[in-house]
C-alpha cells in the first residue's frame, strides 16, 4: 500500500514512514497468540493498546510474553466505558474525539519511521476497537491486520461443543440490541452467538426465554483463561457478568448427537413402498438412534405430535414457539409447498404429500409419533383455521392406538390477519370466517351461513373461494351477498399476502370480477360500516369503525 504524508507531519529517516499493523491476540490465553502476531508484535517499534482508566489492559496481558525490552508503549485510556460522561456532545461525540485524538498521536509515530502494532483481544476487524484507527489511518500510511482467535471460538472450543454444522445458519448479534430484536434472531437461526453482555444480560437472557431457546444455550466467561466458566445460561446469576462473556447456542445437529437423538446419515432411508408419497421412513434401527422408543405393553410413547402454523408465507411470521417445534422435530409432516418453506435441517426427515389427503397425513404422523418420533405437521396461516390441526385431533381421537400421543396445536398468523393488515383494519369490528370450498361440505350450506352472515351484517373472510377446477362460487357468494349489502361494498381481494407476488385490490361488491380470483387469493367483503379512504400519498386503506350505529 502506498502511503502519503500526513499534513503537518514530518517523515522519518530517508523519507521513511511507519506500517500501522492491527494484531488480534485471541481471547485470553497467550499460547492462542498466533505465530505471526507473535513475531509482529516482537518486531514493533511502538506498542499501542486500549486501556479503561484504571489502566489495566487484557490484549497487553495476552501479549506480555511478546514484548521486548525497548519497545515504546501507547495506552490509549478511554474516556468513557460504560458510565456517564459530560462531554457536552454526549458519549458519541467523547468517544469519537478519543479516536481522533488516538489516531494523531500514532500518526507521529508513523510519520517519524517507527511501525505500530495496536494490538486487541480476539480479532481487531471482529467487533474490535482497532477498526476506528484503521478508518482514520489506513489511507495515510501502510496498514495491515493480522487475524486473531475470536471469543466464539474459544467459547466453543470450551464447551466441545460444534457452532455450526453442514449447512446450518449461525448468526451473531451485540446484546446491545433492542430485546424484540434479540428475540425475532434468536427464534430464526440455527446457532447463536451473542456478544457483549455485562449490563445487557438480563435482557439477553430474557430474549432466550422468548425465543423459546433458553434451554439450550450457553454462557461462557473468559474463555480459555485461568478464570474462566462455562454453564448453562439459565442457571447464570446476571449479578457480576462481565463484559468479556457471550452467550452460544450451538448446532442443534451437534447438541441432538450429543444427546444421543438425532438421524444417522449412515442409514440409508426405507424404501418401503407402504411410505406415503416424498416420506422418508425410519428404518428400526433409525428409530433407535433417533431416541424413538416405542411403547410397547400399553406404555407411553416418547414421541408427540406438535401441529403448526407458518402463517401465510416467509420465516419473519413465524412465532418463536413455532420455530423451536420446527426446529426440534425429527419429522415434517405436510403438503409439499406448505414443508418446503420450511428450512432444510441435518437429519430432519420430511413427508410431503397432495392438497387432499389431510386424514392419510395425520395418521401418518400419529403413527411416527406412536414409534417414539417427535413430529411438526406443518399447516400454512393457522393450524386451527380450515387446516391440519382438526384432522390430526379426529384420528388422535377416534383411533384408540393413538390416546396415549400427545398432541399439541401451536398458533400462526392466519391469512384473514395477514390481508386486513396490508389494506387497513377492515376486520376492527364483528366478522365471520367461511370457506367456498364445497369438497367437505354441500354448497347448500354454504349459501346458508353467506345469507346469515350478512343478513347480520358481519364482515366476511372468505377463504378457498376459487381454484382450477371451481370457479363458479365466487359469482354465486356475490348474489347471496348483493341481497343483503349495497352495490359498492368494498371488497378487498388479497392475493399471495407475503410473498413476493403480493397484490392488493378494493373493488365495489358489484364489480367484483370472478376471473380476478383464484385459490391463492383470500376475499374480505365489508359491513354497511366499513369505510374507503384514500390518503395523501394516493394509497387506499379499509377500515371497520370498531362502534357501531344505534
Amino acid at each position: 500500500m502506498s502511503a502519503t504524508e500526513p499534513a503537518g507531519g514530518s517523515t522519518g529517516a530517508g523519507g521513511r514512514v511507519g506500517t500501522l499493523r492491527g494484531v488480534g491476540v485471541g481471547p485470553g490465553d497467550p499460547e492462542l497468540v498466533t505465530v505471526k502476531a507473535a513475531r509482529v508484535i516482537g518486531a514493533a517499534d511502538v506498542v499501542a493498546y486500549y486501556s479503561a482508566r484504571h489502566g489495566r489492559s487484557i490484549a497487553r496481558s495476552i501479549a506480555a510474553p511478546y514484548l521486548r525490552d525497548g519497545q515504546l508503549t501507547e495506552p490509549l485510556v478511554y474516556p468513557v466505558t460504560t458510565e456517564t460522561t459530560d462531554h457536552p456532545g454526549g458519549y458519541e461525540a467523547a468517544i469519537t474525539e478519543f479516536y481522533d485524538a488516538s489516531a494523531e498521536r500514532l500518526a507521529a509515530h508513523l510519520s517519524a519511521g517507527r511501525d505500530v502494532v495496536v494490538i486487541c483481544a480476539g480479532d481487531p476487524m471482529f467487533y474490535g476497537s482497532y477498526m476506528y484507527l484503521h478508518e482514520r489511518l489506513a489511507h495515510r500510511f501502510p496498514a495491515e491486520v493480522v487475524p486473531g482467535v475470536t471469543s466464539i471460538s474459544a467459547a466453543t472450543a470450551v464447551l466441545g461443543r460444534p457452532l455450526v454444522e453442514r449447512d446450518e445458519v449461525l448468526t451473531v448479534l451485540p446484546g446491545t440490541l433492542p430485546a424484540d430484536e434479540l428475540t425475532r434472531r434468536l427464534a430464526d437461526t440455527d446457532a447463536a452467538a451473542v456478544l457483549k453482555l455485562g449490563r445487557t444480560f438480563p435482557q439477553v437472557r430474557a430474549a432466550f426465554a422468548d425465543a423459546g431457546r433458553l434451554a439450550d444455550a450457553w454462557y461462557v466467561e473468559r474463555a480459555t483463561t485461568e478464570g474462566g466458566r462455562e454453564l448453562p445460561l439459565a442457571e447464570v446469576d446476571p449479578d457480576g457478568v462481565p463484559y468479556f462473556s457471550l452467550a452460544v447456542l450451538t448446532s442443534p445437529t451437534g447438541d441432538a448427537v450429543a444427546a444421543g437423538v438425532g438421524a444417522d446419515p449412515g442409514v440409508a432411508p426405507s424404501t418401503d413402498p407402504a411410505a406415503p408419497t416424498g416420506s422418508t421412513a425410519l428404518t428400526g434401527s433409525t428409530a433407535a438412534r433417533t431416541g424413538s422408543t416405542a411403547a410397547t405393553g400399553g406404555g407411553e410413547p416418547a414421541g408427540g405430535v406438535t401441529v403448526v402454523g407458518l402463517g401465510p408465507a416467509g420465516t419473519r411470521w413465524l412465532t418463536p414457539e413455532t420455530s423451536q417445534a420446527l426446529r426440534e422435530a425429527e419429522h415434517l409432516v405436510g403438503y409439499g409447498p406448505y414443508v418446503d418453506r420450511v428450512p432444510h435441517r441435518p437429519g430432519q426427515h420430511r413427508h410431503t404429500s397432495g392438497n387432499q389427503v389431510e386424514i392419510d397425513r395425520a395418521r401418518h404422523a400419529l403413527e411416527l409419533a406412536l414409534a417414539g418420533a417427535r413430529v411438526a405437521v406443518v399447516s400454512s396461516g393457522d393450524p386451527g383455521v380450515f387446516a391440519m390441526a382438526t384432522a390430526v385431533l379426529e384420528v388422535a381421537t377416534t383411533d384408540e392406538r393413538f390416546d396415549a400421543v400427545p398432541v399439541r396445536v401451536l398458533p400462526g398468523l392466519t391469512a384473514a390477519q395477514a390481508a386486513a393488515s396490508r389494506i387497513g383494519a377492515p376486520l376492527g369490528h364483528d366478522f365471520a370466517v367461511l370457506s367456498l370450498s364445497d369438497r367437505l361440505k354441500p354448497w347448500a350450506v354454504i349459501e346458508q351461513r353467506l345469507a346469515g352472515a350478512a343478513a347480520a351484517d358481519l364482515v366476511l373472510a372468505l377463504y378457498n373461494p376459487a381454484s382450477a377446477s371451481r370457479r363458479w362460487q365466487v359469482e354465486a357468494a356475490q348474489k347471496v351477498l348483493l341481497r343483503h349489502r349495497g352495490a359498492d361494498t368494498p371488497v378487498v381481494i388479497a392475493r399471495d399476502v407475503g410473498r413476493p407476488g403480493e397484490r392488493i385490490t378494493v373493488v365495489p361488491l358489484a364489480d367484483l370480477d370472478p376471473s380476478d380470483v383464484d385459490m391463492r387469493c383470500l376475499l374480505i367483503v365489508g359491513s354497511s360500516t366499513t369505510r374507503t379512504d384514500r390518503r395523501a400519498d394516493g394509497s387506499t386503506v379499509v377500515w371497520t369503525p370498531r362502534t357501531y350505529p344505534g
